[in-house]
Order: C-alpha cells, then structure tokens, then sequence
C-alpha cells in the first residue's frame, strides 16, 4: 500500500494538504476556496470525487475560509472538534460535522487518520497521521514546540509536511511588534527553522519526504529553508511547499526506511576497513 500526497497550498494565507490511495482521498484543512481547491486538484490530475472527507486542525481563518464552500457542494463529512467549530464560527450544515478524539483514529477504506493534540495559539489544536499500510504521512504545521507527542509520531512517518515558520533571526531583527514576535516564537505560535532542523536530525531517520510547510512571507526565505535541511539531509528528498501555488504530487511507499537502513550498514561496513588498516600501521 502506498499514499499519494500534495501540498495544495501551505502559508499564512491559506492551507490545505492532499492525502489519499488510488481509490480514496482526505484533504486537511480547507484555507483555499472551492473554486481555487477545484482547479489545483484538476492540474494535479486528482479527482474531488475521490475525497472521503474534510479534518480541520483549527480554527484559524487560513485553514478554514474555504470550509462552507466545499461542504455545500461536495457534502463531504467535516471532522472538527466542538470547540473549534465553536470558535471558527463557519456556517457547517450539522448533518455534515463529525467530532473526533485525540489518539482515536477514523477508518475510510483503506486510510486510516490519527488526531493528536499539539501546542498552539487556538481552541482545541490538531495535527494529524494518515495511514495506509505500512505508509505513514504526518501533516504537522503550526505547532508551538515539539513536544512528546510530535516527537513520537514524527518518529512513525514516512513522509511529513512539517512547519519551518521563521528564521529566528529575521523576526527579531524584521518590524514585528514586540508581542507579535513573542506570539509567534513564546511556545504556542510556530516552529522556527532551528526547531524543524532539530526534529528532523533527531528522529528523522525513517523520513523519505519532507516538505517544509506554513514558511512565514516576511520572516523567512525559502531558498534559505531548502539549503539549511539538504545540508543535513542525507537520503531524505527535501521540498518547500510554496504559499502561492500546489506542490507536485508525490507517491509515497514504505521501502524507504529498509533502504536507507541497508545504506547506513553498508556505509559503516566500509569505513571499519581503514580504521583497521590505520591501526596497523603504528
């Protein structure tokens, strides 16, 4: 089994991510319109057909905007907590919302999604793993600062759209006022450049696709993000997700983690060779 995942578009303007199989899909938020989210599935050459259902992670207006447009003319199941529904205040037809529970996964077919709780300025904030197989892809964006619970699914994924909001040093020294800086970098706001690096040197060994997500416009540069995590990078494919338009679409598979674990021996097979013959020369 594998997963076929897109970024439709990751920013403080508008978020919304691709997750599906051949035969069934999810998106994660709604932060595009009907018509916009439309038109980058076709360009895709993905099916609205093929979704199974909406989760929402909070109730911030880049995720939710599109939300009332795509419910009314898809009539797809919206899973979003009360609290978040409550604070949104998103007109949702009621025989359309589902409530979900963090660490209770909802089954479509072959998809399985795990909420999680996470830290973050909103009501009641999610990230979420879907599963498909032995494929795991994680969408972790606005997230106030690693904590266990995003380390240990972190550790579990395949793939994962993860937030590298700002560059430390371009918010301190960009126009900001102070409480906005501190909102945003104060534990509950985003994840900076330096924190997703460390998530992903730390635990990211089992990690085929990481796509850098929700990069701010004024306190980052992409082409920064892109060079600091190839730099570290190893066998894992690196990618920004753009504020302005869809990702390519990529197709993820569970051998990744088998490879690279054959490379790394391979590797240390290797270099134990001259260390040997090095120690025989004194």
């Amino acid at each position: 089994m594998s997963l076929f995942i897109a970024s439709l578009n990751s920013g403080s303007n508008a978020n919304c991510y691709y997750v599906g199989t051949a035969e069934s899909a999810v998106l994660i938020d709604a932060g595009l319109s009907c018509r916009e989210t439309e038109k980058r599935m076709t360009r895709l050459g993905l099916s609205m057909d093929k979704v199974q259902a909406l989760f929402i992670s909070h109730e911030h207006s880049d995720h939710v905007t599109g939300l009332p447009g795509l419910s009314r003319k898809y009539r797809w199941p919206v899973y979003i907590t009360q609290p978040t529904l409550s604070s949104s205040r998103v007109p949702l037809e009621t025989e359309l919302v589902r409530s979900f529970v963090s660490g209770q996964s909802v089954d479509f077919g072959h998809l399985r999604v795990l909420p999680f709780s996470k830290h973050h300025d909103a009501a009641d904030p999610y990230s979420f793993v879907i599963t498909a197989g032995e494929v795991n892809v994680g969408v972790f964006t606005d997230i106030g600062h690693c904590c266990e619970q995003v380390i240990t699914h972190f550790k579990q994924c395949n793939a994962v759209f993860l937030e590298s909001n700002y560059c430390e040093d371009m918010l301190e020294k960009g126009k900001y006022p102070w409480f906005l800086k501190q909102r945003i970098r104060g534990g509950q706001g985003h994840l900076s450049n330096a924190q997703a690096l460390d998530l992903f040197c730390r635990h990211g060994e089992g990690v085929s696709h990481l796509i850098l997500s929700h990069l701010s416009r004024n306190n980052n540069d992409p082409q920064l993000v892109e060079r600091l995590f190839k730099e570290k990078a190893g066998a894992t494919n690196i990618y920004v997700a753009s504020r302005y338009q869809e990702s390519e679409l990529w197709h993820i598979t569970p051998s990744f983690t088998k490879t690279r674990a054959l490379l790394t021996a391979e590797k240390t097979r290797k270099t134990k060779i001259p260390v040997a013959q090095q120690g025989s020369l004194f």
